[in-house]
């Protein structure tokens, strides 16, 4: 992430979730032409102030007495929760570069004409010193989720190994944080600070969470105004997305819609319903629409950050398989029997079943159409990444296999994800 550009994690959205091109578990994920990445451009701004005014939806309809308890409980939720949002600072050794006096292009002009192009003209080109010095090179948010120092972000915000991080607490200090694991699927890292007595947030249950409900953003907008809140409802969930940005692309599965400004900076920062409670983490904006942005459900994040304090690291089952969503007129364009359930489908070169994976060890085939994980049914809100991302690492699955019109039980183990 640049300061300038600020290219934050740049989404071609395919809001209905028709298809995916995943290499499962959710492990590693694949894109096609269908899914094309579009590109924003973020302005940086010139100055770095103070927060933002606070920005919400308006309450129509209402009483004064029912839209005066609404901010009351916005405020509450802020109050709650902004003391544990943090800003990250990223820093870089990049080259110190000045300007050197360079050759004069009229040099060998005759004397006489020297005095029109000698001394008049700036022939001074860049030139690099041979020294560093750390410079920021960008920013995002994240919140406290344990009083000794636990950080959640996004992944796309401390991804550069070569970077240092910074944290800035609301209260005004500052501490060197170090990436304790970055998730191999999901748009999530964890970071540690050394501190005690930290406030934290309050983690919610994102499998409540509903259409039309109330969701609050807060971050540091842009990279450059901290402590920034907005508020919009819930517009969608289990979306899928086609996450581009500094070189990394990835497929992102049963994500929040929500129409809460999400932007550049306030990435990595908590979603929250009006009772304070995270629901989820922001994460990416469609570029070129308004009112759409998304947010990893904190019943992800409570996965991954039980997985840190277990082992030390984000561990993800794979099965090993690349697939498309079935629906009836994909059903129909690619000739499949069934009209739901993940088809086994290659793409780009690439097979369909990963060579020494659990799939292939247990015989899956390419065309072949998983239609349950244990008995639960894969659908388009449903997928197949999200069912497995509810086991752990060595936990035994059945899997229902609708194979050339007959259907089939297979047993299989799934294994990390390489």
């Amino acid at each position: 992430m640049t300061k300038k550009t600020i290219l934050f994690i740049v989404v071609a959205a395919f809001l209905g979730a028709a298809a995916s091109s995943f290499l499962a578990g959710p492990g590693q994920t694949t894109t096609t032409d269908v899914w094309s990445g579009l590109r924003a451009w973020f302005p940086s701004f010139g100055s770095r102030t103070g927060a933002l005014p606070f920005t919400g939806t308006r309450v129509t309809g209402a009483t004064p007495e029912t839209a005066l308890q609404y901010e009351e409980a916005v405020t509450g939720a802020v109050d709650k929760t902004s003391p544990a949002v943090i800003s990250i600072i990223i820093t870089k050794n990049l080259p110190i570069i000045e300007r050197c006096r360079g050759r004069n292009p009229f040099s060998d002009l005759p004397p006489e004409f020297q005095q029109f192009f000698g001394n008049d003209f700036d022939f001074s080109i860049p030139c690099d010193t041979g020294k560093t010095r750390q410079q920021e090179v960008g920013g995002g948010s994240g919140f406290i989720i344990s009083s000794d120092g636990l950080i959640a972000t996004n992944k796309h915000v401390v991804l550069d190994p070569a970077a240092s991080y910074t944290v800035l607490t609301n209260d005004g200090r500052k501490f060197d944080a170090r990436v304790l694991a970055r998730d191999p699927v999901r748009d999530i890292a964890v970071i540690k600070i050394s501190s005690s007595g930290l406030p934290t947030v309050r983690l919610g249950d994102s499998s409540r969470v509903k259409l039309g409900q109330t969701a609050i953003a807060i971050g540091n907008a842009l990279g450059e105004f901290r402590n920034t809140v907005s508020v919009g409802v819930i517009s969608g969930l289990a979306r899928s997305i086609t996450a581009q940005g500094e070189g990394l692309t990835e497929r992102i599965e049963g994500l929040i819609q929500t129409d809460a400004a999400i932007n550049p900076g306030n990435s990595g920062g908590p979603l929250l319903n009006l009772k304070g409670e995270v629901i989820g983490m922001n994460t990416a904006v469609v570029s070129g629409a308004q009112s759409i942005g998304f947010a990893i459900p904190v019943n992800h994040l409570k996965q991954a950050i039980e997985s840190v304090r277990r082992t030390g690291r984000i561990i993800v089952p794979f099965l090993g398989v690349r697939y498309i969503l079935l629906t009836p007129e994909i059903a129909r364009l690619e000739d499949a029997t069934d009209q739901s359930g993940a088809l086994l489908k290659g793409e780009s070169g690439n097979p369909a079943v990963v060579k020494n994976s659990p799939a292939e060890t247990a015989g899956l085939l390419a065309g072949d159409i998983i239609t349950e994980i244990n008995g639960e049914k894969i659908t388009l809100d449903n997928s197949l990444a999200t069912i497995i991302q509810k086991f752990n690492v060595g936990d035994t699955v059945t899997l229902t296999i609708r194979r050339r019109g007959q259907t089939l039980k297979i047993q299989l183990q799934l294994e990390e994800r390489p």
